[in-house]
C-alpha cells in the first residue's frame, strides 16, 4: 500500500513539474509577444498564433496581410489569459520573413515574425517509366521471388495437365 502511495505521489509531482515547463516561453512574461507556430512554414501550412496581450477572456484581430493571408480572429484558449487564432500561408507567397500582428479588443497589440520557406524536392523522381536513382534491392528481390513462384506454379500446373491427359 505504501509503495503504491509513494509511486502515485512521485508520478503526480513529476506530472506537475513537467506541466510547469510545458507552457511556451511567450507566456512567461512579455505580454506583447506574439507566439507563432510553426515559426518557419511553407505555402499551404496552417499557422497558429497566440498571445497574452489581449488579457483574460480577451479577443483580437490578427493581421497576416503582409503575406497575403488577410485578417483572422483570436479567441480565448484553454490556457488562462491566452488568445489563439489561425491562418493559412497562401500558395503564392514568396520565401522571406513576414510580420504578423494582433490588435486586441483591450487596445494592446502584439507582433511576431513568420519565416516562409519553400519545399525543396527530395526523393526519387516518379516518371512512370523508372526512377532517377538505381533500383531498390528490396523491390528487385521481391519481384524476383514473385516471378520464381509464378514459374514454379506454371510448371506444376503444366505437369499436372500433361499427366492427367495421358491417363484419359
Amino acid at each position: 500500500m505504501r509503495t503504491t502511495v509513494r509511486l502515485f505521489t512521485r508520478t503526480a509531482l513529476t506530472v506537475a513539474a513537467i506541466g510547469a515547463f510545458a507552457v511556451p516561453p511567450a507566456y512567461a512574461g512579455n505580454s506583447e509577444t506574439l507566439e507563432i507556430y510553426p515559426s518557419e512554414a511553407t505555402p499551404g501550412t496552417t499557422v497558429t498564433v497566440n498571445t497574452l496581450a489581449c488579457g483574460k477572456h480577451g479577443r483580437g484581430v490578427g493581421d497576416a496581410n503582409s503575406l497575403g493571408a488577410g485578417e483572422f480572429h483570436l479567441n480565448p484558449s484553454t490556457h488562462k489569459e491566452v488568445v489563439v487564432g489561425q491562418f493559412t500561408v497562401p500558395e503564392h507567397v514568396k520565401p522571406g520573413t513576414y510580420g504578423i500582428s494582433v490588435a486586441c479588443d483591450n487596445g494592446k497589440t502584439a507582433r511576431g515574425d513568420l519565416i516562409v520557406k519553400h519545399r525543396r524536392p527530395s526523393g526519387h523522381v516518379q516518371t512512370g517509366v523508372g526512377g532517377s536513382v538505381g533500383p531498390d534491392t528490396a523491390q528487385v528481390t521481391a519481384g524476383a521471388a514473385v516471378l520464381a513462384a509464378a514459374a514454379v506454379g506454371g510448371v506444376l500446373l503444366l505437369r499436372r495437365r500433361a499427366s492427367g491427359a495421358q491417363g484419359h
